[in-house]
């Protein structure tokens, strides 16, 4: 089973590395930056091929002699070193080859809001949207803000693979520190919780002018008051689903606009998504909760300088390099654990 693998990984690799050389293909962006993706993919998959096929042949190698020359401890030694070489590139090979989530490669926007906690809650806010922009600056990735206000954030990172690497910070993240305001140096617990949904182009959601209610507003600053003298806020409402998207942060109306569609087609499309995936998983968890501290994805320990996901259980004392973005330790822990998810549920 591993040789067909094997083989079907060098058959992909050799074909994409030939459409990289392709003057055709290089004179198409679209099926270049396609190609490079491909290549991007396959390429830690033909690395590991490589490898296994080394250490077979020294095992092999090894055999032989043992088999034709009798008892070797250096040989034996070499043989035993070979097999348990091969025993871990096989399941390296299998997890680089588990099928990936067909939105991976898409732009995401994530929204950040307060949860429990009142006013820290909202401070807490602010500072993951700091943490998550920092992260997708540090990947290569751009981030542009939709929408920012008290204890609410919402903006989109564009990239190749941006879903891939933030789709792990969906969920509750619960912070324990000592609020700027406590004068007694009690330790409070506050939550926020994040969304993070892939973005969706205009083939993926069909929206239909008569399913939408547009609302224009005077934007309105901290307190209610005004900071533009036209209508420039819009809201909208898609009817079917009850899903309300509100922006005000720009002056123009139309940019307001544009910025809400985004958001509300991403929304929509992660509600199919969830959808999809809960006809196959009935188990399947819900990415945002209530805020409640005890729904929590990860937890930020201030005075143990430490973080812990619950997910993988894994925890890091490094807290204030994570919240300057510095997240790929944990981002790298959640993508193996969803690799082994896939692959026992292929294996099913």
């Amino acid at each position: 089973m591993i040789e067909s693998l094997v083989q079907q990984i060098e058959a992909r690799f050799a074909d994409v590395q030939a459409q990289m050389s392709d003057p055709e293909v290089i004179s198409d962006r679209r099926r270049f930056a396609e190609a490079g993706r491909t290549f991007n993919q396959l390429a830690p998959a033909a690395r590991a091929a490589q490898e296994w096929r080394h250490a077979q042949s020294n095992a092999e190698g090894a055999q032989e002699l043992l088999d034709e020359g009798g008892e070797d401890a250096e040989l034996r030694a070499e043989l035993h070193d070979a097999r348990q070489r091969i025993e871990r590139l096989e399941e390296e090979i299998r997890l680089a080859m588990v099928e990936r989530d067909p939105s991976d490669d898409k732009n995401v926007i994530v929204e950040i809001r307060g949860g429990a906690g009142g006013e820290e809650a909202g401070l807490w806010a602010g500072d993951l949207y700091r943490m998550l922009t920092r992260y997708a600056e540090r990947r290569g990735f751009s981030t542009e803000t939709l929408d920012a206000s008290d204890g609410s954030y919402t903006f989109e990172v564009k990239g190749d693979g941006a879903f891939s690497v933030f789709k792990y910070e969906g969920g509750t993240h619960r912070v324990q520190r000592v609020p700027e305001t406590e004068s007694q140096g009690r330790i409070h617990t506050s939550t926020a919780t994040v969304a993070v949904l892939p973005e969706a182009e205009d083939v993926d959601v069909d929206l239909d002018p008569n399913d939408l209610q547009v609302d224009v507003y005077r934007s309105s600053g901290p307190g209610g008051q005004s900071v533009n003298t036209t209508d420039s806020a819009v809201r909208i409402t898609h009817k079917p689903t009850g899903i309300v998207v509100s922006m005000q942060d720009e002056k123009s109306q139309l940019q307001n606009r544009e910025r809400a569609f985004k958001v509300l087609r991403a929304r929509l499309y992660d509600a199919k998504l969830a959808e999809q995936q809960a006809e196959l998983a009935a188990d399947r968890r819900a990415q945002v909760g209530t805020g409640e501290r005890a729904e929590k994805i990860r937890t930020y320990n201030f005075p143990e300088r430490r973080v812990t996901d619950h997910r993988v259980k894994l925890t890091v004392h490094n807290l204030d390099a994570v919240l300057q973005g510095e997240l790929d330790e944990l981002t790298a822990g959640l993508q193996d654990a969803e690799k082994r998810t896939r692959l026992e549920q292929a294996s099913a």
